[in-house]
């Protein structure tokens, strides 16, 4: 595996995604006053340009080859990033972030018809788990609308589909590229919606929305690379770093708390992902030799 400073690429890649995205989050919580298609305009705006000022320098055509794809992939990300935004100002940071974690157990169930992979029958018991910990958090903590927990569970399915949509055009496309037509479709129906229902931003708005574009794109490009990286599944469990951050953000920029009970569903719905994720690693290593598992160069 390469290393930059001591520190593995692929983990390199998910470290700087999950802290872009959860600086992300907290800007994201300080504009939920405005409407949330009119947020995935902005932000998509901003990255759009700013993927098309990277693809200028390298001579990359943004169109793309396989363009129901990419279309799909833009379509599933902003259907999870509009919905994601809905829970956002609808509860908590770290339980709306929390619930939008099962996004890996939809990506792997996705795949059993998508791509045709395996799930054993210990890994449905991993789900079960996650679940559970789902119904704990909204049983125990009275800011979580029922709406709201159905909405976010519903982001999650999103990512797990625009996830699968990704690692099918692993090899096949330019990571900005794939970046790109996620902002580009997020931008045009963002643009649409907003039309109808335009809320003039204040200045300070108008400051947060440009950050929350800037990190998006840093966020993006990273967690596209890793995806696209070959043996992903190794570096994988460091994006889940993104829950700790929710929940401490989330004490000190919006004073939330949490009573023990939803904090220990919380616990319950990681450890399922990542006891998933451990299984998985174990099911690999004893099919692949060790030293392959060692991740990718770029």
């Amino acid at each position: 595996m390469q290393l930059i400073s001591g520190i593995p690429i692929p983990v390199r890649h998910i470290l700087i995604s999950t802290l872009s995205f959860a600086i992300m989050n907290v800007l994201l919580k300080k504009v939920t006053h405005l409407p949330a298609m009119e947020i995935v305009m902005f932000r998509c705006g901003v990255s759009m340009l700013l993927c098309f000022a990277a693809l200028s320098n390298t001579g990359v055509s943004w169109i793309g080859n396989n363009r129901l794809l990419l279309l799909a992939r833009g379509v599933f990300g902003t259907t999870a990033l509009f919905t994601f935004f809905y829970t956002l100002d609808k509860m908590p940071l770290g339980s709306a972030v929390t619930i939008q974690y099962l996004s890996p157990i939809f990506t792997t169930v996705i795949a059993i018809f998508w791509l045709q992979e395996k799930v054993k029958s210990i890994q449905w018991l991993f789900f079960a788990i996650s679940f559970l910990g789902v119904v704990v958090i909204k049983g125990f903590d009275s800011r979580i609308p029922t709406t709201a927990l159905l909405v976010g569970i519903a982001s999650a399915f999103a990512s797990g589909m625009a996830y699968n949509v990704v690692r099918t055009l692993r090899g096949k496309e330019n990571t900005m590229v794939v970046v790109l037509h996620f902002q580009l479709v997020g931008f045009v129906l963002g643009m649409l919606f907003t039309v109808f229902n335009w809320r003039t931003p204040t200045l300070i708005d108008l400051v947060y929305l440009f950050f929350i574009g800037v990190t998006t794109q840093i966020g993006q490009v990273n967690l596209t690379k890793a995806l696209q990286g070959e043996k992903m599944a190794n570096v994988s469990v460091y994006n889940y770093l993104g829950v700790l951050y929710a929940v401490l953000f989330g004490w000190l920029f919006f004073d939330e708390s949490y009573s023990a009970m939803a904090l220990s569903g919380i616990i319950l719905v990681l450890s399922g992902v990542l006891l998933n994720y451990f299984y998985q690693q174990w099911q690999l290593r004893k099919l692949v030799p060790e030293e392959t598992l060692s991740g990718v160069e770029e």
